[in-house]
């Protein structure tokens, strides 16, 4: 019933579709109330801004997922499996996140002590789970991360940009 691309926008935008509606839901009870439920429009209101917030973030951070492999996350530990290559590396011992943009598909390329690095195409299934989990590692800018992927994405850069390097931290 529901054309495909209008369906992908909607899967894409989901999370900022239903802050918009807790928005308006507490912007409502705010304009239209009086008393407890006047406040409590204040506060789902601003709960709706945030999710608004969020959503467009992850949002901007989705992509297609029509690229090669499959993205598996499980108790902290990413997994790629591909056609070519594949392999794991876990949250914890990771040392370095870049952002390939001269790969054809741009990926991924974390990085690990002792291991060849793990390279993870943007459009990979299962793609949009990594931003839950970069945004896990300390002192992460979630902004620039999903800036260098709408670079990338648009074809805008081709450079091998480091987001995230273990070693800053401890210098700082």
């Amino acid at each position: 019933m529901i054309r495909p691309e209008l369906r992908q926008q909607i899967t894409r935008w989901r999370e900022a579709l239903v802050g918009l509606a807790v928005l308006c839901l507490g912007l409502f009870w705010l304009i239209s109330s009086f008393g407890l439920l006047r406040w409590i429009g204040v506060v789902v209101a601003l709960g709706g801004g945030a999710l608004v917030f969020a959503g467009i973030q992850r949002g901007r951070f989705r992509g297609k997922s029509d690229g090669p492999g499959v993205v598996e996350i499980r108790e902290g530990q990413i997994g790629y499996f591909g056609p070519f290559t594949g392999g794991a590396v876990a949250l914890t011992e990771m040392n370095r996140l870049a952002l390939d943009a001269g790969a054809t598909p741009p990926s991924w390329r974390l990085s690990q002590y002792g291991q060849p690095d793990l390279l993870i195409p943007l459009n990979a299934e299962g793609a949009d789970a990594l931003f839950d989990i970069f945004a896990a590692l300390p002192d992460i800018r979630t902004g620039r991360l999903v800036t260098e992927v709408q670079r990338a994405s648009t074809g805008q850069s081709d450079a091998n940009v480091v987001i995230w390097d273990r070693a800053r931290l401890r210098l700082n």
